[in-house]
């Protein structure tokens, strides 16, 4: 099992495989953050819409 290990660990691809789900997490991150931006400033957008027709 040790060898296993040690020899994924001196492999370049396992390097590469690591630096790619990295940068996907990364992506991930940023993306959420994004959306959880941009949906509060949609709800609010929204409510003001629903409040501008409500009003007689």
């Amino acid at each position: 099992m040790l060898r296993k290990v040690s020899k994924f660990l001196k492999e370049s691809d396992g390097a590469a495989l690591v630096e790619y789900a990295l940068i996907a997490s990364l992506i991930a991150i940023a993306a959420i953050a994004v959306m959880k931006e941009l949906g509060g400033s949609l709800n609010n957008k929204f409510t003001q819409i629903h409040n501008t027709l409500s009003t007689p």
